[in-house]
């Protein structure tokens, strides 16, 4: 199963802010961090305040934080939430989409199961436990360098 680069964005922000629960983060901030789209992100932010993930607040010294603590969202709850306007494939769409074998399709209910095979995996698993910490600040407050050694070695 492939997740749209919406929900990605979301299960980054949301572990990122279970990392320092403590704090606020600017939308500037987290894809920054990332290197993510800050306009995509704010929609996504939305959507998370939307579905009670997040808290928002505007001005000075506002930004997003997690509205209920890390433990009690699962995965699977933040995923059902952002694919929601995603079918898996086209027949499950509301609508059933364009698929000419439905009726008679035999794949859409293997595929059906799959999908909650995949989202019961996710329900157990907390956004405690996926907490992301982010990179850790130098004296000067900036993130260290990251060096790249030209050479590769096989591990």
């Amino acid at each position: 199963m492939r997740l749209t680069a919406f929900t990605d964005f979301g299960l980054r922000a949301l572990m990122r802010l279970a990392g320092d629960p403590g704090r606020a983060f600017s939308t500037a901030e987290i894809a920054a961090e990332f290197g993510i789209s800050r306009h995509h992100l704010s929609k996504v932010v939305q959507d998370l305040a939307e579905a009670g993930f997040v808290a928002t607040q505007r001005g000075a010294g506002g930004g997003f934080r997690l509205a209920r603590p890390a433990p009690s969202i699962t995965l699977g709850e933040v995923v059902r939430r952002l694919e929601s306007r995603q079918a898996l494939v086209e027949c499950f769409q509301s609508d059933g989409g364009n698929c000419v074998l439905l009726p008679r399709c035999r794949l859409r209910a293997q595929l059906a199961k799959a999908r909650e095979a995949f989202m019961r995996e996710l329900d157990g698993t907390t956004l405690a436990q996926c907490a992301y910490p982010g990179i850790s600040m130098t004296s000067a407050g900036r993130a260290p360098s990251r060096r790249r050694n030209s050479k590769s070695s096989a591990a």
